[in-house]
């Protein structure tokens, strides 16, 4: 390897990884851990593009060069003043190319031992796909199932605090998967973040222990499970919570409360329904809505949605569902989770 370069093998060599991108490529992707530090913002970066396209390289350089020196001097004094003589980054931009080798030359001439990622963020992101296609593969996954309400995601949770180890890809893609699923205040992150996500949580785990994860279809929102993990969840081993209605209804209360407080957004999920249920019923869950009337609604929502929806698609979707290891609840308080998770943790 060249000095002076570095590559994916080695990121965890270095004390701090800097991304030099855009906010905006920022946004959409990085490597976990990373700090931005551009050296051209999205405004910078869209100027220098269309001079280059539209007039001259030589001109997109000659402006692009002022404003990346400017940036870098600007990010040395605001971020870089208290690293020791001994600080050893490791700095990326799209390719490896010019953005992280203009950085990486002025660390190195302040005395850093820093390095440049090869090939840089690109290499990453294909490290990352190609990941995706094997990881899944070696593990053993326990797939919770149960139909809506069955406190799932917070079984997982309580699986997780008695120190099984769990996926929860539902947090990973900010959504809980339901046409309800949207959580408030949180916007689900980018496909490519997500994958970034994923495969860091994949990387974390030990593949000779059970990993307990959520079943879900192919889309969490609008996020796409990759598709090894979708085939690998689709032929393990299944573990199914089988709760009563009541306890089903007073837990989705509990958990979507929130959707009382926002009635026009709750509506508006509601008529995402369309062809699913007749204009009838959802006049009716829209009215029961702007009542706030959460259990009446839910009700219909089990009975009439979540239930027949559940019925047609478990079966069909995963394998071994049939032999699946069932256990029964009237209780889905915290305290009856935690039971659950449990008996779960125990029956192995």
């Amino acid at each position: 390897m060249k000095k002076g370069f570095a590559t994916v093998a080695q990121l965890a060599e270095f004390d701090e990884v800097i991304d030099v991108r855009s906010p905006a490529e920022f946004e959409e992707d990085r490597i976990p851990g990373a700090i931005n530090c551009p050296v051209l913002d999205n405004a910078q970066r869209a100027t220098i593009g269309t001079i280059y396209k539209q007039r001259s390289a030589f001109e997109a350089r000659r402006l692009g060069a002022a404003m990346v020196a400017e940036n870098i001097a600007r990010h040395l004094m605001a971020r870089f003043q208290d690293k020791p003589r001994e600080w050893r980054p490791l700095v990326y931009c799209w390719r490896g190319g010019q953005r992280s080798g203009s950085f990486v030359t002025w660390l190195r001439l302040i005395g850093w031992d820093a390095c440049q990622l090869e090939g840089g963020y690109k290499n990453w992101r294909r490290k990352v796909v190609e990941a995706l296609t094997e990881l899944p593969l070696r593990h053993d996954f326990r797939v919770v199932c149960g139909a809506t309400g069955s406190a799932k995601t917070r079984v997982l949770e309580a699986l997780a605090a008695l120190g099984a180890q769990v996926i929860d890809l539902e947090d990973l893609a900010a959504h809980k998967g339901s046409v309800l699923g949207a959580l408030p205040g949180r916007p689900q992150p980018t496909q490519k973040w997500f994958e970034t996500q994923l495969h860091a949580a994949l990387s974390r785990i030990d593949p000779a222990r059970p990993v307990f994860i959520e079943a879900e279809s192919r889309k969490i929102g609008r996020i796409h499970l990759p598709e090894a993990l979708i085939t690998r969840m689709r032929a393990s081993r299944c573990v199914a919570i089988e709760a009563t209605r009541e306890a089903r209804l007073e837990f989705l209360v509990r958990d979507y409360a929130y959707l009382g407080d926002d009635v026009p957004a709750l509506q508006a999920r509601i008529d995402n329904l369309k062809g699913l249920q007749s204009n009838e019923t959802l006049d009716r869950w829209k009215g029961l809505a702007a009542a706030r009337k959460l259990p009446e609604l839910f009700a219909e929502f089990i009975d009439l949605h979540y239930d027949p929806l559940y019925q047609r698609s478990q079966n069909r979707n995963f394998q071994h569902y049939s032999e699946a290891d069932i256990f029964r609840s009237t209780d889905l308080s915290p305290s009856g989770i935690r039971r659950l998770a449990q008996s779960i943790l125990e029956f192995g």
